[in-house]
């Protein structure tokens, strides 16, 4: 597993746990981040995941509802509903690459969900992707490129 991906991981375990304990002690989630990831770099990204998961869940929520066919957020397994969140979180606000992103999902689906939950989040996330895609496409091809 990369350090990056640690990162991740951790930041899923707290948000996972902002789920199922919403009143809990943030103070305690911190100093969990600190002691399994220590190093300050991996520190600072699961601090950056976590805040922004919950700045935006709000936002993230409403649109995996509306990608998840069949499927509402509470209806879903605490950890592929993290997972998503944490996946479209990356997709939206950060620098990721999509594919990176969606890899990393598959990935915590894999090591924490059920044995289903990889296929499951990969296919929602890649919808969720192409529906991003089709609102805000990239720039036009620079003339000579191909298309």
């Amino acid at each position: 597993m990369t350090r990056r991906s640690r990162a991740r991981e951790v930041a899923l375990q707290v948000l996972y746990q902002d789920d199922l304990n919403p009143g809990g002690d943030l103070a305690d989630r911190e100093e969990f981040v600190r002691r399994r990831l220590q190093a300050d770099e991996l520190i600072e990204l699961a601090r950056s995941l976590i805040a922004g998961v919950r700045r935006n869940r709000q936002e993230l929520d409403d649109l995996l509802g509306r990608t998840a066919d069949n499927w509402s957020l509470s209806r879903m397994a605490a950890t592929d509903r993290n997972v998503l969140r944490l996946g479209a979180y990356e997709i939206l606000f950060t620098d990721t690459p999509d594919r990176v992103a969606i890899n990393e999902a598959v990935e915590l689906a894999k090591r924490y969900g059920t044995k289903n939950s990889a296929q499951f989040v990969n296919g929602i996330l890649d919808r969720f992707l192409a529906g991003h895609r089709e609102q805000s496409p990239g720039p036009p091809p620079a003339s000579g490129e191909d298309s």
